[in-house]
């Protein structure tokens, strides 16, 4: 069975599915691998240091899909791509089945098992295999950092000669993973840190990273399946807003990270919001991938509005790509050693992982949320 590599096309993605580390595991597994040209190179991994852990290196995608069995990738494919797949072959990405109709199509047209990262069930068993972990916690050390350096100020209290510097006052929507390392590396840096998040469950753990929790009265309103964030009454979005509202104006920078799966982020800070942020703040929106969280967010732009910069980055992980494709390559590692028995891909449909990460097997689409996207655009 090869194992393929490709080189991500699309142009802002630096990471790469595979380091020489998992190549070697995957080899003691009993499969070859393959890997693009160049493919490692913005992740600082290069051919020889693919080629001395065993892999075999190849000059064009066309011919590395050819031979391969199993496809793994760390963006989704395009259609060109897809069109040198083989029928069976298995294809394994952080692949967001809502958004990319086209490609889920054109796969299942062809009969590619696909498996999308973002379908892991969040289980104990899933844990090395959690994808979208390992990236968000990335996304929300480096969202403060460069919040830090689009501020024109100190992040901490500080005490010279010519007087007392006040800390800055960072405000962080979504106490997810992301959120939990926005909040951890604000603290490190000294900042004021205060959290919101419809979820009253997170409280302890954010207080013990040593923020302040700023809550509404919800009796568990915003706790979804998995403990993931889910829609809210208009009565309870009324008053989120104006708590928010009243607290982003005291902010000097705001870290957004919330998401509702398989949903638009919802919009949580307002045009009107922005207008009463102090001059020279800073909103790092790291739902813009999915809309934003901020009314005024431009995916992949920065903006400045009324003296307020308003940060799009849609990839942060990319901007890390060494301990990005590190984490990304041991977790998909786990997911397909996972599945292997005597050297050979098993799909077991009875399994909680395999099947919650499938989305499309034997020319039919299994992912219920997946499917309704594409009848809804059909």
């Amino acid at each position: 069975m090869i194992v393929a590599i490709p080189k991500e096309v699309e142009l802002s993605e630096n990471r790469v599915a595979a380091t020489p580390a998992t190549v070697k595991e995957f080899m003691k597994a009993g499969m070859e691998v393959n890997i693009e040209k160049d493919a490692g190179i913005a992740s600082h991994i290069s051919n020889i240091d693919f080629e001395e852990s065993g892999a075999k290196i190849i000059d064009s995608s066309v011919d590395l899909y050819k031979k391969a069995d199993v496809v793994l990738k760390v963006q989704h494919p395009t259609v060109e791509e897809i069109s040198y797949f083989s029928s069976g072959m298995v294809f394994v990405s952080l692949f967001q089945t809502t958004r990319n109709l086209n490609e889920v199509r054109a796969m299942t047209d062809i009969h590619v098992t696909g498996f999308s990262m973002h379908l892991i069930p969040r289980t104990t068993l899933a844990q090395k295999m959690d994808a979208l972990s390992s990236q968000a916690n990335i996304s929300g050390y480096k969202a403060v950092l460069v919040a830090a350096s689009r501020l024109g100020k100190y992040m901490p209290l500080l005490m010279t000669a010519a007087g007392t510097i006040r800390p800055s006052k960072i405000l962080v929507l979504g106490a997810g993973v992301a959120g939990l390392q926005a909040i951890a590396t604000a603290k490190r840096l000294g900042a004021q840190v205060e959290v919101f998040d419809v979820r009253p469950i997170v409280k302890e753990q954010v207080e013990s990273l040593g923020a302040k929790f700023v809550e509404i009265d919800s009796n568990g309103e915003g706790v979804g399946d998995g403990g993931y964030a889910k829609e809210t009454s208009e009565e309870y979005k009324k008053k989120q807003q104006e708590l928010i509202h009243k607290h982003i104006a005291k902010s000097d920078a705001i870290i957004t990270t919330a998401l509702i799966p398989g949903k638009p982020a919802p919009i949580l800070i307002s045009k009107n919001m922005v207008s009463d942020m102090r001059p020279g703040s800073v909103i790092i929106d790291l739902a813009s991938e999915n809309g934003g969280n901020c009314e005024l967010t431009k995916k992949d732009e920065i903006i400045e509005y009324n003296s307020v910069t308003i940060d799009g980055t849609s990839n942060f992980p990319a901007t890390m790509p060494i301990h990005a494709s590190e984490l990304y390559a041991k977790n998909i590692s786990a997911f397909i050693k996972y599945m292997i028995d005597d050297g050979k891909i098993k799909i077991d449909l009875e399994d909680e992982i395999i099947s919650g990460s499938l989305f499309t097997y034997k020319g039919e689409i299994t992912d219920d949320t997946t499917k309704k996207a594409i009848d809804l655009n059909t």
